[in-house]
């Protein structure tokens, strides 16, 4: 053991293992990994080892796509056995709305390039698993790539081949504590000595807690037990003469591969149980937690119906082992605002799935400073401080646990971990029929109904459809009244900001009084983030998604300069938009300022009075109507919105929800962070080019602009879509076809009530979006013709807007 290494990673499970041989094959050889005891104790070593394509999240299933690739390469560069037997897979519906996602999950997996699946028919399912009972079966979805490895194998492969390329391998050394050096770096108090290391990453799997609270970080991870069982030899196994597939019954809660002549079947119980939340003791190693049967009985006997050989062979084997788990499932990885060089690759609960992309996504982002990808799934940064709260940790990680295989539906609220964060206004909209959304912990309207409404969780139109057209057309034709408590807020003062501005953002920082949308960049030229900036005449305030707070956060602290002051106020500040033909009228006999287009010009900022409260006001709508967003202290919020609703009722204005808003938006052609604009895209492929200003020198991103452009127009581009929807409606990765070629896919879906259209933004082929192409797009798996249309069907000439 040195004294010294570029990069000390902490656990020798899968992931830890991933992340070093994607180190090393990156060319980072003074690399070492400490484990406490033995490589793959821990989870590795008792995971069921099952690697399969299909996830409800697209970059999740490209993640695990990736990693199933990378398989039969690191058993051959390595020269040890993984074990892996690539028999296929096999989902299953036995529901009508399961069989409906399956399909409408096939046709994303095309937009995603996953090229080896196909839709099965029952006769199909019982040809290719024998021992299924097919009875109840409505349709199935064919992998070829899913399969199983020896899950120690694994990690000794991935361990070889990273030491093989220069790491260091060291067993049986635990990390004590972690300190910080002076030059940004750690050092790392290890059972056999200290260690200095520049960086540090925590793949400490079940003792990730531990490894966080070294650095003082309450990491939002609980450990929560997981059975299976293994047979004793089937006779229909050993007649087969074939392997049998992978497969998954969603509806009966279990997943299924052979194991020697018998099978393995393991459950995801409804009635879940965690184990030692605070994180696993420090003496746990290679051992197992005593089966739990009557717990597991439903699922059992649910198993039984679908295998009917269970009924009559021998159980050889019960494993119970603790795995972690997030909040929403998907692993915690990259660096962590405040603590340089700290890394995570944890909470990976599907780690010879995810791991090998897993390693990758992290490799890049300590070589590079960002993924190739959209990493943003993955991202400790999609946390805020609300989420290491221990209650919220055991309600959100118990409920993913419970619903890993139930049919997730996009319209359907979930309860766990839920409120905690409410606007001032929360109880006001409560009276006023709000049913509400979360985002980032916040509480947000998503539509305004009768207090007896409730929705029906569906794939399709919901019967919450008439209500959200009723708020579109309101705010089309009177006036809207938004909170929007959900917008991220930045201060940025001090006597460098509008310099600091300049060089962060794209586009024009805006004279005083003024506001501008305006792309942030990478030093790829890549996104990251599409931001209005205002100048308010003493400070600057950056406004974008509420959700990205604590991403946004973390680039602008590792940009900023002692000149320059950057503080969150999101949450001290918040706000009202009024929206709609009359919201001048409205808002007009609350205060002494002159509203008018030429006393309040479309994109103007400053502060008025409205009714008894200062508010900042900005005139700007992401909805193309004329409005006004008015932020105030949060001490101030109900006190406007009674003002508003007051003066809004000889107007007709209504409450809308964020729902509304979308609809209204894509009717605009107007894009939206996560849907058009992700940190994987360029401003150009995008349509934010526009906003850039290439006379500006210096700004983080210009010369990787000025590269792209220099090669010409980019392959994609973003266009409207018409779509010959009928109760349903694109929403997000739809595949769209130029006759049986794929030539894109969507990115944004909503009817558009006030055009009575179904509509979705897509990124095509740019050679597939003139105005007038005939294309097709498939809407929860059912072609539907489709038609490119000019942006903006509302209004295109932005009249309404500038009014």
């Amino acid at each position: 053991m040195k004294s010294e290494y570029r990069v000390v990673v902490i656990g020798g499970g899968v992931v830890g293992a991933s992340v070093l041989y994607h180190l090393a094959r990156a060319g980072w050889s003074d690399i070492c990994l400490f484990e406490r005891r033995t490589l793959a104790a821990g989870s590795s070593w008792h995971a069921a080892g099952g690697v399969h394509t299909l996830n409800a999240d697209p970059d999740m299933a490209a993640l695990q796509a990736y990693t199933i690739e990378l398989l039969t390469e690191i058993e051959r560069e390595s020269g040890q056995s993984i074990g892996f037997h690539e028999n296929g897979g096999v989902t299953i519906a036995t529901t009508q709305e399961r069989w409906e996602w399956i399909q409408s999950t096939y046709r994303i997996f095309q937009t995603i390039g996953i090229e080896d699946c196909r839709l099965l028919t029952p006769a199909d399912v019982g040809e290719a698993c024998p021992i299924m009972n097919v009875s109840d079966v409505l349709g199935g979805l064919w992998a070829g790539r899913e399969g199983y490895v020896d899950t120690t194998g694994t990690v000794l492969a991935y361990a070889g081949a990273a030491k093989r390329r220069g790491a260091t391998v060291i067993e049986g050394n635990r990390v004590l504590s972690l300190e910080p050096a002076a030059n940004g770096g750690w050092r790392v108090i290890t059972e056999q000595g200290d260690i200095a290391a520049r960086h540090v990453v925590n793949a400490a799997g079940l003792w990730a807690k531990q490894v966080g609270r070294m650095v003082g970080l309450e990491l939002p991870l609980a450990p929560l037990e997981h059975h299976y069982l293994i047979t004793e030899a089937m006779p229909d196994v050993a007649a087969l003469g074939r392997p049998l597939p992978m497969s998954v019954d969603p509806d009966g809660f279990t997943y299924m591969r052979q194991d020697q002549n018998g099978i393995l079947v393991g459950i995801y119980e409804t009635n879940h149980k965690h184990w030692h939340v605070d994180g696993a003791p420090w003496e746990y190693g290679v051992e197992l937690i005593a089966e739990d049967t009557d717990r597991i009985e439903d699922e059992l006997v649910m198993a039984c119906h679908r295998y009917p050989a269970l009924a009559d062979v021998g159980i050889k084997t019960w494993v119970n082992g603790a795995f972690t788990f997030s909040p929403d499932g998907n692993p915690l990885v990259g660096p962590v605002r405040g603590l340089p060089n700290y890394w995570l690759a944890c909470g990976v609960m599907a780690g010879f799935l995810q791991g090998g992309g897993v390693g990758k996504s992290l490799a890049e982002w300590m070589i590079d400073g960002e993924t190739k990808g959209n990493s943003f799934p993955l991202d400790i940064a999609r946390y805020g401080a609300f989420a290491s709260n221990m209650r919220y940790i055991r309600e959100t990680t118990g409920q993913f646990y419970s619903r890993r295989f139930v049919m997730a539906y996009p319209n359907e609220q979930l309860p766990a971990g839920r409120p905690v964060k409410t606007s001032p206004v929360h109880d006001d909209l409560t009276r006023r029929g709000a049913c509400w959304g979360v985002d980032w912990g916040l509480e947000t309207p998503l539509y305004f109904a009768p207090t007896d409404f409730v929705e029906r969780p569906t794939l399709r139109r919901s019967n919450a459809f008439d209500i959200v057209a009723a708020e579109c057309r309101a705010s089309r034709s009177k006036a809207g009244l938004l909170d929007i408590s959900g917008y991220s807020r930045f201060r940025v003062s001090g006597r460098g900001a509008r310099a600091w501005l300049d060089r962060l953002l794209a586009g024009r920082v805006p004279a005083p009084h003024r506001c501008r949308l305006t792309p942030m960049l990478s030093p790829t030229g890549r996104l990251r983030g599409d931001l209005v900036c205002i100048a308010w005449g003493d400070d600057y305030w950056l406004m974008g998604s509420y959700h990205m707070r604590e991403w946004h956060l973390r680039w602008f602290e590792n940009q900023c300069d002692e000149a320059t002051r950057i503080e969150d106020i999101s949450d001290s500040m918040v706000g009202y938009a009024v929206i709609g033909p009359r919201a001048r009228d409205l808002l007009q006999p609350l205060t002494n300022a002159d509203l008018s287009d030429a006393g309040f010009p479309f994109m103007d900022a400053r502060s008025i009075d409205v009714g008894l409260i200062r508010v900042r006001a900005a005139r700007i709508s992401v909805t193309g109507e004329l409005g006004f967003e008015l932020n105030c202290p949060a001490s101030e919020h109900r006190e406007l919105y009674h003002a508003l609703t007051e003066a809004g009722r000889d107007v007709g204005a209504v409450d809308i929800g964020f729902n509304a808003l979308k609809s209204l938006r894509v009717e605009k052609s107007f894009g939206a962070w996560g849907s058009e604009f992700m940190q994987s895209r360029t401003a150009d492929q995008t349509g934010l080019g526009r906003w850039i200003d290439l006379s500006k020198d210096g700004f983080v991103g210009r010369d990787a602009v000025i590269a792209e452009r220099r090669i010409g127009a980019p392959d994609h581009c973003l266009a409207t879509l018409q779509i010959d929807a009928s109760d349903a409606d694109a929403s997000l990765y739809e595949p769209i076809w130029k006759d049986d070629r794929r030539v894109g896919f969507v990115t944004s879906g909503a009817y558009g009530h006030c055009v009575d259209m179904s509509l979705a933004m897509a990124m095509l082929d740019r050679e597939c979006a003139a105005v007038g192409t005939e294309l097709s797009c498939h809407v929860v798996g059912e072609r539907r013709a489709a038609r490119v249309i000019a942006p903006s069907p509302h209004d295109p000439s932005g009249e309404r807007l500038r009014s």
